[in-house]
């Protein structure tokens, strides 16, 4: 059948960039490791450390997940080549349309791997803490960056990553002024990288008694949690150490004692603040973990390459400056002003169907392409 000859010629494109995926993964090495893992797994002693032995348990996962993707892309190559020539033999439209689907199948999934492969920054194997604040809009943006947030934990729960709050403010009437959570899972900072910046919604406000349309606007920033010593200098005179009350979600100690944490840091104007520990110590060990970070991005920036894959472009959280935009009504649609990329299912969106945002950016950055303008969404 003619068809599944064309098949057969567009599968079999596939060989090649198949093979440079697997050595783009290193999927022997990590094959090697796994083994590695495994045997340190045996020691009697392994569990004795939650910390240790919970971190090397999601490397192994992590490692087991990119060794099972490759393998399955193996197998369906072989199960399409398969159908193809049963196809081909038996002369049946059915086994066609059958092989047709596996191959659609394959190349989706072939996509979302080789779309790890452009992960490939310094830090992108990171956890990653993310902030969001509210900007222009008042109660509104509030409650858009609420939204924010319910969007990421989602797109993080349907990954297998877990979400821990570190800090929050909780707006004067609704929503949330501001939050920072760290996101936990392997290429985590990786993905969400692409979220950092200016968000803008469009919708008819439940909060304006005129049910007129409003524009809110909330910022996203996402720094990676880098654990080792960061080789950056902080003095006593450039920081002021303040503590005060817990508030939020998190029982009723957490509203008790003044263990909640904030540094400022003087040269910069960076705030970095955490109240989710138990401890004062502990929240002020994690936030200047996070301040040194932050401070470690800053530096990274002075080259404008870095700071292109780094950070993006955070400036004023109002309009013109936003990465992407979400308009509910007069009609529905959510498009990244970056790379274009848009989809009408907004309500897809909101409940965390961001890989399609997320690999067109690592797509964009990787070409180096440059920023667009806001000027083509109303």
């Amino acid at each position: 059948m003619l068809e599944l000859e064309e098949l057969k010629t567009k599968l079999n494109e596939y060989k090649a960039p198949l093979t440079e995926v697997r050595k783009s993964l290193d999927i022997e090495g990590k094959k090697n490791r796994i083994e590695e893992l495994e045997k340190k797994m045996e020691a009697p002693d392994f569990w004795n450390d939650p910390v240790s032995s919970g971190k090397l348990t999601q490397e192994l996962k992590g490692l087991k997940d990119d060794v099972s993707a490759i393998d399955s892309l193996d197998s369906q190559f072989s199960d399409i080549l398969d159908y193809i020539e049963l196809g081909n033999e038996e002369n049946d439209p059915e086994i066609a349309q059958e092989a047709l689907e596996q191959f659609e199948t394959f190349t989706s999934d072939f996509e979302t791997l080789r779309i790890k492969t452009l992960l490939s920054g310094e830090y992108d194997l990171e956890n990653a803490i993310v902030t969001l604040h509210s900007g222009a809009g008042g109660t509104e943006a509030c409650d858009w960056t609420q939204m924010l947030y319910r969007m990421y934990t989602r797109w993080a729960e349907a990954h297998g990553y877990s979400v821990e709050m570190l800090d929050l403010l909780e707006g004067d009437e609704a929503g949330i002024k501001s939050v920072t959570f760290e996101v936990n899972g392997e290429n985590a900072y990786g993905y969400l990288k692409s979220e950092m910046g200016i968000h803008r919604l469009v919708r008819i406000s439940p909060f304006n008694a005129n049910g007129k349309r409003q524009t809110s606007f909330a910022s996203c920033d996402v720094m990676p949690d880098i654990e080792d010593d960061i080789d950056i200098e902080v003095r006593d005179e450039d920081i002021r150490i303040d503590t005060y009350r817990s508030s939020g979600a998190g029982g009723q100690h957490i509203n008790k004692t003044s263990s909640a944490i904030r540094i400022t840091h003087f040269p910069t104007g960076i705030v970095v603040t955490c109240q989710n520990e138990r401890s004062q110590h502990m929240n002020k060990d994690k936030a200047m973990q996070m301040l040194k970070s932050k401070l470690l991005m800053l530096k990274m920036e002075e080259n404008e390459e870095a700071r292109a894959e780094i950070r993006g472009d955070v400036s004023g959280i109002s309009w013109g400056n936003q990465i992407r935009s979400y308009v509910f009504q007069p009609y529905t649609m959510v498009k990244d002003l970056r790379t274009g990329e848009e989809t009408s299912n907004v309500n897809g969106v909101m409940d965390g169907a961001l890989d399609n945002f997320m690999n067109a950016y690592l797509k964009w950055l990787s070409l180096g392409k440059p920023k667009r303008g806001v000027s083509d969404v109303d």
